[in-house]
């Protein structure tokens, strides 16, 4: 019985060995210039699912589709609902606390039919909770978003779009 023990504490341990490398290796790949700054360290990631909303806007004779915010579901390891992303742009958790960011950094997506990778650098908090110490965020992992090529002219101007996306965002906070 004790045998039977420590063997599946072996596997569980090297379980969590390979799943510390697997993340470690995804961190790897996050473009330098979106690195967070030199003594944050990661708080917490979450799983976005929603859209990308966009408003058909002219400016002189030219017309394309405009960023207006997002509109997404926070979703945490466990597929918890964690809390929502929206305009600002802002993140809010269930405990109420809530950041909103300035994007400072992009890299495009190695899937080309998806919206850029960002770092945020937060620029106001709101409410205690889990976000009350968060300084900067990277969106990674990006499926969808991109604003549609086409569809925004004369007879579309202020009309929108929603764009179905996917991210990870991660969330870091001073060490």
């Amino acid at each position: 019985m004790r045998e039977s023990i420590c063997r599946i504490v072996g596997i569980a341990l090297l379980a969590v060995a390979s799943g510390s490398l697997s993340v470690s290796a995804a961190a790897q790949e996050v473009p330098k210039q979106l690195e967070p700054p030199a003594g944050e360290q990661l708080l917490l990631q979450v799983h976005a699912k929603g859209d990308q909303v966009y408003a058909c806007k002219s400016d002189a004779a030219q017309f394309a589709w405009t960023l207006k915010a997002p509109d997404a579901q926070l979703f945490d390891k466990d597929g918890k609902l964690f809390g929502k992303h929206f305009a600002g742009p802002s993140w809010e958790a269930n405990d109420g606390s809530r950041v909103t960011g300035k994007a400072v950094a992009n890299s495009p997506s190695p899937d080309a039919d998806s919206i850029p990778w960002l770092l945020v650098t937060v620029v106001s908090h709101d409410g205690n909770g889990v976000l009350s110490r968060v300084t900067s965020i990277q969106r990674v992992n990006t499926k969808g978003g991109k604003a549609p090529p086409s569809g925004c002219d004369g007879s579309h101007v202020g009309s929108e779009v929603r764009v179905a996306y996917s991210a990870d965002y991660r969330f870091f906070a001073p060490k």
